[in-house]
């Protein structure tokens, strides 16, 4: 009965899956994901991994890979990138699959001040294979035992794709940003059954910001680290889904550390506590980034579920002469180690 009912609990989360994008609580290091208008938002040259184990207490879990690129061009006062995803579901064997290309272009209100808009087309391919679904022919609730065969019949799942179109907008200073999002402008139809009215992915909302606050630097040992605090936030809505992520890190020479929340309390129609995250994380000086999480489940599904592991992993350098074009090797404080 323990098996039965984790099988019953991941197709129900499964199918409320089909219609909502996966999340990193890495959000900010994952900035291509967040939003199409942070490509080249650090003004330099970048390339990020991120990957996430989600559930691994269960005999079936969800994984995610993104792997992205993204560079600044001075000249065009423009941010071009790539960013290609990876999500698969293991129960039932769904794989979403997605390549987009992204572009931002930077306008300078004031000295040090930007407003950027950017966008994103995407094209995503959907595969799932059901040999795990249990039927209710299946159950037998006298003996308490599932049978192997069912007379449902279970249909050949073909392989589909469609094109996904995404806009984002951004401000930002030396010490803030603030932003938000549309994904699934164009609602794409992601339904195996393409006479299927139901499969619309709807449109996801997002608005996300940081704040920094400077803590000085640190000599103690004789070095001279820009040490910071950071505020971030991020609140997404999708179909009747809505989550809030909140985090509080600092940088303290080249050390991260950081605690977040995921989730709305006081919610009436739909509680939602999801989690409490911590993270660690180191800032080197060559300009690499990495960051490990962990996800403390605090919602029903409780602690079976041994929460969710995610790793990021960040390089930024810049490409070319600063000297040729009067570029600036620098990074924008407010991005220093978030983005």
């Amino acid at each position: 009965m323990k098996k039965l009912t984790i099988v019953t609990v991941m197709l129900l989360i499964s199918n409320l899956g089909f219609g909502q994008d996966f999340h990193f609580s890495q959000f900010y290091a994952s900035p291509l994901n967040l939003n199409p208008a942070l490509t080249g938002s650090t003004e330099l040259t970048r390339v990020g991994v991120n990957y996430r184990k989600q559930w691994p207490g269960l005999s079936y879990d969800f994984n995610a890979y993104s792997a992205y690129f993204d560079h600044y061009s001075y000249d065009l006062n423009s941010g071009f990138g790539i960013i290609v995803n990876s999500f698969q579901e293991a129960n039932m064997r769904i794989n979403t699959s997605d390549i987009s290309f992204l572009y931002a272009y930077n306008l300078r209100v004031a000295e040090s001040w930007n407003f950027r808009l950017g966008g994103q087309g995407s094209w995503v391919r959907r595969s799932a294979k059901l040999d795990n679904l249990v039927f209710g022919d299946q159950v037998d609730l006298f003996n308490r035992t599932v049978n192997q065969s069912s007379i449902d019949l279970i249909p050949d799942f073909e392989p589909n794709g469609y094109v996904d179109i995404s806009f984002g907008a951004l401000v930002n200073n030396d010490y803030m940003w603030l932003g938000g999002s549309a994904h699934h402008i164009n609602r794409p139809n992601l339904s195996f059954f393409p006479d299927n009215e139901a499969g619309f992915l709807p449109m996801k909302w997002s608005v996300h910001g940081g704040f920094n606050f400077p803590l000085g630097a640190n000599d103690y040992f004789g070095s001279k680290y820009d040490n910071q605090a950071s505020l971030l936030l991020n609140y997404k809505k999708q179909g009747p889904f809505q989550q809030m992520d909140i985090a509080m890190q600092a940088l303290y020479g080249t050390v991260i550390g950081g605690l977040g929340y995921r989730g709305i309390p006081g919610l009436r129609n739909m509680p939602n506590q999801d989690s409490i995250i911590t993270m660690f994380g180191v800032n080197l000086e060559n300009g690499m980034v990495i960051g490990y999480s962990y996800d403390f489940m605090i919602s029903n599904i409780g602690y079976q579920t041994r929460g969710a592991h995610e790793i990021s992993f960040r390089y930024q350098f810049l490409m070319g002469d600063p000297r040729s074009r009067n570029q600036r090797n620098r990074v924008l404080k407010c991005f220093k180690y978030m983005m």
